[in-house]
């Protein structure tokens, strides 16, 4: 089972999602902060973190943005705070995901199988897809822009993936839900924008008439035309 890597600093709740884990098969390490959960992560090199937003020291949020600079790693943020600014920050620094606390572990660990499960099988067409500058190959699931390989965490990937096999198509952001987050029954739009943002950024499409991921009012986002 996949390791995870759950950074919490109430002991109580830590010890119990470690725990509940654990008896389902995953191998789990736990951190009380911030520093040490980014310590861990470099030895223990887990496959899934959960991340508390609300960390002594370094915050969830700066401990994400940290993970980021040069892991791909799926994080689903844990809140006990339905704020939300701290959600969409959290989203923003680059978390796939997030479940608000209390949590049941069975919740938990469908969530965690969920984002686990982000990353796209590859559709067995052969080939290199081009849409003006950027090649996608979808059996290597890898995507490049004039040449260049693009890091894009499973969210990303899986969501580009999903709006350029049909170029026009208009996806509303809770069939996105469902098609790439896995979500019918928590349909959470900030999910799909957060991740639409950061996708745009590495792409470098523009803020305003963006060439690659467009915006369709009212009705959700769509794939050129380029």
């Amino acid at each position: 089972m996949p390791r995870v890597l759950l950074i919490e600093d109430d002991p109580s709740i830590r010890e119990g999602v470690a725990l509940g884990l654990r008896r389902r098969g995953h191998e789990v390490a736990a951190a009380a902060t911030g520093e040490e959960g980014l310590a861990l992560a470099a030895s223990f090199r887990p496959e899934l973190i959960l991340l508390d937003l609300m960390l002594p020291g370094i915050n969830g949020v700066q401990v994400c943005r940290r993970i980021r600079e040069n892991s791909l790693v799926p994080v689903i943020m844990l809140t006990a705070r339905g704020d939300d600014f701290d959600i969409v920050v959290g989203l923003e620094a680059g978390a796939d995901d997030y479940i608000v606390k209390p949590a049941r572990t069975a919740i938990i660990e469908a969530r965690v199988r969920a984002v686990l499960r982000r990353r796209p099988d590859p559709l067995g067409r052969l080939g290199v897809e081009h849409h003006g500058e950027l090649a996608i190959d979808r059996a290597a699931l890898t995507v490049a822009k004039n040449g260049a390989r693009l890091a894009l965490a499973p969210s990303e990937l899986k969501l580009l993936l999903h709006l350029s096999a049909a170029p026009e198509q208009v996806h509303s952001r809770q069939q996105l839900l469902e098609s790439v987050w896995e979500h019918s029954y928590h349909a959470d739009a900030r999910l799909v924008d957060a991740c639409v943002r950061r996708l745009r950024h590495k792409l470098g499409d523009r803020a305003h008439g963006p060439r690659y991921i467009q915006t369709v009012r009212g009705f959700g986002y769509r794939f050129g035309p380029l």
